[in-house]
């Protein structure tokens, strides 16, 4: 009596442990399927994230370019100081080891001079201050550099300063036609030919 009583003993504990060990299945999957949403937005929100961390890195570069483009823009008249030292000889001493130091300081820093007699005309990075036109020129070009510019990185931080040389309005024609550019006197008496060209011509009335 007593060894039956144990077995069904046995018998009840081993179905108890086995309903527990099901009932926690259960519950882990149900679980899991609770999750399966939260799990599917997962690489969503990553996306989300790393677009806005990109946003914010860009941002945060651009206002650090602007900040270091308005200081490098506060120290041109320092720079142009050196520069006319520099063309009147004036740069020697103690102050050319200064002056030197902080040209290589700000090109470290990205700032690069530019302009060059020369150079094709450019409005988008050249300010003419001087304009003259010559039957030589084989198109808008500085002639001379009035005040070199400075770019940052893309930035223009000043435009250069320049006087400019075009070819003139017969220069262009010419070399539209074909011919050489036509001296003052040549011009002259063109003009004259032209002028008895058209007090003869037939079509005015006269003889």
């Amino acid at each position: 009596m007593t060894e039956l009583a144990e077995a069904a003993t046995e018998a009840a504990e081993a179905l108890s442990s086995e309903q527990s060990e099901t009932g926690a299945a259960d519950q882990l999957a149900k679980a899991a399927h609770a999750l399966m949403p939260v799990t599917n937005l997962a690489p969503e929100l990553q996306a989300e994230y790393v677009n806005y961390k990109k946003r914010v890195d860009r941002d945060r570069e651009a206002v650090r370019e602007q900040a270091v483009a308005s200081t490098l823009a506060s120290l041109l008249p320092v720079l142009d100081d050196i520069g006319r030292a520099r063309e009147h000889d004036e740069l020697t001493g103690g102050f050319r080891a200064v002056a030197e130091s902080f040209e290589r300081i700000v090109a470290g820093l990205g700032l690069n001079a530019f302009g060059a007699v020369g150079d094709e005309f450019d409005p988008r990075i050249h300010e003419a201050l001087m304009h003259r036109h010559a039957d030589d020129a084989d198109g808008p070009r500085c002639e001379a550099i009035l005040q070199v510019g400075y770019r940052y990185g893309d930035r223009i931080v000043r435009p250069a300063r320049v006087a400019v040389v075009e070819p003139s309005q017969e220069a262009v024609e010419s070399a539209i036609l074909g011919e050489p550019p036509l001296d003052d006197a040549a011009a002259e008496q063109r003009a004259d030919d032209d002028g008895q060209q058209a007090a003869g011509d037939p079509a005015t009335g006269e003889d």
